[in-house]
């Protein structure tokens, strides 16, 4: 009998189920559709021996020190702070747009002061910020918006910003300085052996099993467990009973050059020329060295894969309608991106599942985060853990 069956193998169900074992001794059991654990933060290696992202770049950045401390119990880890760039008008300029973005792009020599009142020149100011649009012509303008935003956001989520809740554009800063990070967050790193093996240590708890190639309905009614904690897609949960909620997926062109650098950042953007919206080169986020060097190309699509929730109210009210019928299962747990139809960072959904877990013991989430039972030890190797390191990081 386990005490708990878990599906979903990506953040959220990894972390519920190392707290569940390491923190409260519980049995468990985790289940996950693909060949592999990790979610869509699974990396390997690929046959040139580059280690890669499938499902794209995943780049851990944080302001939360427990969510930090608590990974780090499972991987050591690279400093990394992540830069981009933008191909626009020819040229490749920093993303997000900042005081070198101005003045490459327009041919000046501002200062950050002088910066400030060029932006404020340019932007059109708005009463009412309700649209990705309206964030962003209310800080740049028309002009800086067409060039950098509107496409951009057209190829990703197939509709216009003023289509889409603010909350997309507001995720990207601009600054008047000449700091070309893409993200600020006290916390920039990436897990120095890699995503993977950091969810294999998680998982590696005798009373940890796991399953993979598995839909959970299929062993449901074979598998004897406690309770239920889903992080699937919560409108398949309830056989998308007021239908399904959109969400944007991507399809992935990975490639291998026989060079050492393909391109002059980690990330270039393409807002406007391209189908694809962005290229990304694996060596810069993980630091690897190696003679080759292997990219991917991301292609927003409207089927496949669920990825991201799209933001907009008539979305926000479906979900709303699933939550409902979700907060009426005292036997089920819904946690994750997917379960809460959230576009959630990875440092958020750990948060979130440490967040659950101290509920579901009493404690705060920075307690539930460090707990330990009384019982039990986390010395053992879980025979399934075992064979993904044999199957995927030889």
């Amino acid at each position: 009998m386990f005490d708990y069956l878990i599906v979903g193998a990506g953040f959220a169900g990894s972390v519920l189920a190392e707290r569940l074992a390491n923190g409260s001794d519980k049995k468990v059991l985790i289940c996950d559709k693909r060949p592999h654990i990790a979610g869509n933060a699974y990396d390997f290696y690929n046959d040139e021996g580059i280690l890669i992202h499938k499902y794209g770049p995943h780049i851990f950045h944080t302001n939360s020190k427990d969510v930090f401390d608590y990974l780090s119990e499972f991987t050591e880890w690279r400093t990394y702070e992540h830069r981009v760039l933008a191909s626009v008008d020819g040229m490749l300029v920093p993303m997000p747009i900042n005081l070198d973005t101005i003045n490459k792009l327009y041919g000046l020599n501002l200062t950050a002061f002088e910066v400030e009142d060029f932006l404020a020149s340019l932007a059109e100011p708005c009463d009412q910020i309700k649209t990705s649009e309206d964030v962003v012509v209310s800080k740049v303008g028309r002009e800086l918006y067409e060039k950098f935003f509107r496409n951009y956001t057209r190829k990703q989520w197939g509709l216009d910003p003023s289509e889409l809740d603010a909350s997309v554009t507001s995720r990207v800063p601009t600054r008047t300085t000449r700091d070309d990070r893409y993200f600020t967050d006290s916390y920039q790193a990436m897990p120095k052996h890699g995503y993977t093996r950091m969810f294999e240590k998680m998982l590696d708890h005798p009373n940890i099993k796991i399953m993979l190639n598995c839909d959970y309905q299929e062993i449901i009614e074979e598998i004897p467990f406690r309770e239920l904690i889903y992080t699937g897609p919560i409108d398949a949960f309830f056989n998308y009973r007021y239908g399904k909620l959109p969400y944007r997926s991507l399809e992935f062109k990975h490639e291998t050059h026989d060079m050492e650098q393909f391109q002059s950042a980690p990330v270039v953007n393409y807002p406007n020329e391209q189908a694809f919206t962005r290229i990304t080169e694996f060596k810069y986020l993980t630091g690897q060295e190696h003679k080759k060097t292997s990219i991917v190309y991301e292609f927003p699509r409207a089927e496949g894969d669920p990825y991201y929730p799209v933001p907009r109210k008539e979305n926000a009210d479906l979900y709303a309608k699933y939550k409902t019928l979700a907060d009426a299962r005292s036997d089920v747990r819904f946690v994750g991106r997917l379960a809460t139809y959230r576009y959630y960072n990875m440092d958020q959904i750990v948060a979130q599942a440490l967040t659950e877990y101290g509920k579901m013991v009493g404690k705060k989430r920075q307690e539930a985060a460090a707990a330990k039972a009384a019982v039990g030890n986390s010395n053992g190797s879980s025979a399934s853990v075992q064979t993904l390191n044999n199957a995927h990081l030889s």
